[in-house]
């Protein structure tokens, strides 16, 4: 039940007035802070100064994207005579349930898609100047929801970082190739958040010259997408990248996926063919279109290996002029600390429902069926003995999460070269999963161990201490300081490993060895 609104306060100060609701917590207080566009009423949790944090949720950057702004680029909100209520989540652009997933995303229905969510811990003077961490969330750019409990800012504004999560459009409607559309509609959500938050942060306690960008998996591409963005470099001044997915779409599968696409709705190829059709309707056949025509669900994998994400950001030349790592290669961005890694086992386990059947199966012949080269799947082979010990279904496994995910750590932060650049390994298994997971690291970076989905992922009793050393790390970084190991950019290699076994020391020389192969 939502409040009792209190009266409009005024002036540039937060203000904290009491609810009159008998179905809100006795802690709870109302908050309201000044955006550019008007003023916004948030929700307090606990006591001022007492360890509590403002939640200001659903708060618009850009103008719903419907009608004549469908496929448009974000348009700034207008402006709102009063106090806008920002104490609930705002529509999101997944739609419906997602099924199940590793991290608790849930959807909101509506069509003002583009939003953003400020927990802070400040609820006076708005000179606090804190460091900002913005998060991006994850999901393939085809799914995802900046509404997760996973994502609330609780222990970053209990160590002093306000907090940010932002939405953006997803799949064909965000990245898919339309002639006379702008490209790129995803990234460009992405530029007009970060253009919101500098344009707003400090009434919320916030620093936005100290603005550090993190996400993990799509969200982790995002943020590496953005720091090799020329546009997106006054926007943010750090980067953390959890198990980062990059796309890099080029112009020829972008548009090839949206002619198939175009031809499965019945309608033509254009801004107004695809207008004429429905959001339900495309979002139904964009995974389709994205398929083998063939049905071949191993060529598919092929595909995903060789080729990457169908949907994503792509190489436009005007917005995007160069992949990813060709622009960091180039120095765009070098000027930015940056923290990257990923899991040991991102998607390792998705073939543990058939290691039964591939245990007969040698894993040279596996991967021959993948059509990996000889002596790339010997070296491989040869470079990853202990997870082959585990089976083939391990193994190929490992492979899918390296081409993926650890090889784009080691791309990335060679190509950074001198920039300062610390990598990462997260090596804790999950003991209701087995494996050190994709999503597996996300309530330990958050600090959120309590939220009732985590024992799903992470079981009844996660350490606690491995949370603080992650959590620390990355607040570290955000306050502009060392995360707390040697930097690859110092002695390439170097890699802290989160989690690791009792014989793995906490800094190993060479953490990502074993996807060299692949390089």
């Amino acid at each position: 039940m939502t409040p009792t609104p209190p009266p409009a306060a005024t002036g540039t100060s937060h203000a904290i007035t009491g609810p009159e609701s008998p179905d809100t917590p006795p802690t709870a207080r109302y908050v309201e802070a000044d955006t550019v566009a008007g003023r916004v009423r948030g929700l307090w949790r606990g006591e001022p100064g007492a360890g509590g944090s403002a939640a200001f949720l659903g708060i618009p950057f850009a103008e719903p994207p419907v009608g004549a702004l469908r496929f448009a680029a974000p348009v700034p909100v207008e402006p709102w005579a009063g106090v806008r209520d920002a104490l609930d989540f705002g529509a999101t652009a997944q739609r419906g349930d997602p099924g199940i997933t590793l991290i608790p995303e849930p959807s909101v229905p509506g069509d003002a898609t583009l939003n953003v969510n400020v927990f802070t811990p400040v609820v006076g003077p708005t000179d606090a100047a804190l460091p900002v961490v913005v998060w991006i969330h994850g999901g393939g750019y085809v799914s995802g929801s900046p509404a997760s409990p996973w994502y609330d800012g609780r222990a970053f504004n209990r160590d002093g970082v306000v907090t940010v999560t932002i939405s953006y459009r997803l799949g064909f409607d965000g990245f898919g190739h339309i002639d006379g559309a702008p490209s790129n509609r995803g990234a460009r959500d992405w530029l007009a958040a970060l253009q919101w938050v500098q344009d707003n942060i400090a009434n919320f306690g916030g620093d936005p010259s100290r603005v550090t960008i993190a996400g993990q998996s799509a969200g982790g591409g995002a943020v590496l997408r953005l720091l090799a963005l020329p546009a997106a470099q006054p926007l943010f001044h750090s980067v953390w990248a959890l198990s980062a997915a990059l796309a890099d779409v080029s112009p020829e599968r972008a548009r090839s996926a949206s002619i198939r696409l175009a031809g499965l709705a019945g309608v033509a190829p254009t801004r107004e063919g695809f207008a004429s059709a429905s959001e339900e309707t495309l979002h139904a056949l964009q995974s389709k279109a994205t398929e083998p025509e063939s049905g071949d669900r191993l060529a598919g994998v092929r595909g995903l290996l060789e080729d990457g994400l169908s949907w994503g950001p792509m190489v436009d030349g005007d917005l995007v002029p160069e992949p990813t790592i060709a622009a960091l290669r180039s120095g765009v961005g070098a000027d930015k600390p940056l923290v990257l890694g990923a899991t040991d086992d991102e998607f390792t386990m998705v073939l543990d429902s058939a290691a039964g059947k591939l245990r007969f199966i040698p894993a040279a012949l596996a991967f021959a069926k993948l059509d990996v080269p000889r002596e790339r799947r010997r070296a491989y082979l040869a470079d990853n003995k202990a997870q082959r010990r585990k089976g083939t279904a391990a193994v190929l496994g490992r492979y899918v999460t390296d081409v993926v995910f650890r090889s784009t750590v080691v791309k990335v932060a060679d190509a950074r070269g001198a920039a300062s650049t610390w990598v990462y390994r997260f090596s804790w298994p999950s003991p209701t999963r087995r494996w050190a997971l994709h999503c597996l690291d996300v309530p330990f970076w958050f600090d959120c161990l309590e939220d009732p989905h985590v024992a799903a992922i992470a079981g009844d009793a996660p350490p606690r201490r491995l949370a603080a050393a992650i959590h620390g790390a990355a607040v570290a970084l955000v306050r502009g300081d060392d995360p707390g190991w040697r930097p690859w950019s110092d002695a390439p290699g170097t890699t802290r490993v989160f989690g690791g076994a009792a014989s793995v020391p906490d800094v190993v020389a060479d953490g990502y060895r074993s996807v060299r192969a692949l390089l």
